[in-house]
């Protein structure tokens, strides 16, 4: 127990331990794993998953990813990491989540295990004395119940009960519509142990915007983890559904998870920082590393066809990779700081990434500046959505242009690109199996 953070043992103490949830992270980023009875997690040093979990796509089909062995899902060794136990405050009973690492049977990582994928890159920057810093923003939506596919998704309505109110970008009140559920996001957090930076109103009916303290890549990875199931019981006692959706309702923005970079050298200071404060070389090879390589894992931070839907010229989206300072209409922004917190901001991913992978990816197109010595295109003055666009335009362009990139499948593992690409293109498949109201509406009688 004393292994658990101070926020675990404070539950512990004030709560009966009935039962422990053990969890992994899939492909998606949905909680996979077991709940046992505190009791028997007391004598529990590992508990076992089949491998085929990593194999699923998010419909619950199947990608032909099990390799020369074939399918006969043989079990993985999952370890707790104590250092993530923390409450399940929206349980009846007392519940611990407990997030696990995946081994094989020899006790080697489980190479698309996206938990394991983010430590690679960490370890690869650990390496070179580097240590990366992150900090993600988390935007959602507040949404009115929906158990119909068919039907449109509707913002939850406040307690004003208009969805015009509930619009206007960095409004207080805005805010206070939704204040019965926020009241539990904060309460859930602090009995969790986590440290939000802040909560404000988006530009969308409902969009709400989180920060997180900046902080350990896979710490502030397992945080968005959390988060998305905390904001989601949050929601359900309240009647309403919080999704994460990149575009979940038509004419509003997207949801986007910007995440902030920065890296410490071996004696703590800033590396984009020069002794006199200046912007190093470094600075600019890490902007040249992403605007290269980034184009080729926006299948990690757009993983579904909905993703794609958010890149609309001028609608709260990066059209290309840009970058400027100060500058939200750039993919990638330097936001105003002092010297020592000089940081970039990656804009591209949508929240409904897996955060273990979006930021396993960013940081790896970073780290692939650094070490190729990539240089940043000049900066961009004005409104990036004028300049040319230069996304992949549905997930199909960017799986070509993920497999293409053998610099970047030596980064983040060409095992977990092989499994991620076969499992991607499974549920794309699935996707193009399905007839869109668009498409009857439109083509039924017209063609």
């Amino acid at each position: 127990m004393k292994q658990t953070p101070a926020a675990a043992q404070s539950y512990m103490e004030a709560n009966r331990l009935d039962e422990v949830e053990c969890m992994i992270a899939d492909l998606p980023g949905i909680a996979r794993g077991k709940a046992v009875p505190a009791t028997k997690w007391e004598r529990m040093q590992k508990f076992h998953l089949p491998n085929s979990i990593f194999f699923q796509t998010i419909t619950g089909g199947w990608g032909e990813a099990a390799g020369d062995e074939g399918f006969t899902e043989p079990d993985m060794v999952l370890y707790p990491d104590l250092s993530t136990a923390t409450a399940a405050p929206w349980a009846d009973d007392g519940t611990l989540q407990v997030i696990h690492d995946a081994f094989d049977q020899k006790g080697k990582p489980i190479p698309y295990a996206p938990r394991n994928v983010l430590k690679r890159v960490v370890e690869l920057y650990a390496k070179e004395g580097w240590t990366p810093v992150v900090a993600p923003e988390m935007e959602f939506f507040l949404v009115a119940r929906n158990v119909d596919p068919a039907k449109p998704i509707e913002p939850m309505m406040g307690r004003s009960g208009r969805p015009a109110a509930a619009r206007q970008a960095y409004s207080m009140s805005a805010v206070d519509d939704y204040g019965p559920v926020i009241d539990d996001i904060y309460e859930f957090a602090e009995i969790q142990g986590f440290e939000i930076d802040g909560i404000t109103q988006e530009g969308g009916a409902g969009q709400l915007e989180i920060n997180l303290r900046h902080g350990d890549p896979v710490k502030l990875a397992d945080e968005v983890f959390f988060f998305k199931r905390l904001l989601r019981e949050a929601a359900l006692k309240h009647d309403c559904f919080a999704t994460f959706m990149a575009k979940p309702i038509e004419g509003e923005p997207g949801s986007a998870m910007h995440v902030h970079h920065s890296i410490l050298d071996s004696e703590g200071d800033n590396l984009f920082t020069g002794p006199n404060g200046g912007e190093t070389d470094a600075f600019f090879q890490f902007i040249g590393g992403l605007q290269t390589h980034l184009p080729s894992v926006v299948a990690l931070m757009a993983p579904y066809v909905n993703s794609y839907r958010r890149y609309v010229r001028d609608h709260a989206a990066p059209i290309n990779l840009e970058w400027g300072r100060d500058n939200r209409t750039t993919g990638l922004r330097v936001p105003i700081s002092d010297p020592a917190s000089r940081r970039i901001e990656n804009r591209l991913a949508g929240m409904d990434c897996n955060p273990y992978l979006c930021i396993a990816a960013s940081l790896a197109a970073g780290y692939l500046g650094l070490k190729q010595e990539l240089w940043a295109d000049k900066s961009y003055r004005g409104d990036a959505y004028d300049g040319e666009p230069d996304l992949p335009q549905g997930l199909g362009a960017a799986l070509d242009l993920f497999d293409g990139n053998t610099d970047m499948q030596e980064v983040l593992g060409p095992e977990f690109t092989r499994v991620y690409s076969i499992v991607k293109r499974a549920e794309y498949e699935e996707f193009l199996q399905v007839i869109s109201p668009w498409e009857r509406e439109h083509l039924l009688l017209n063609v």
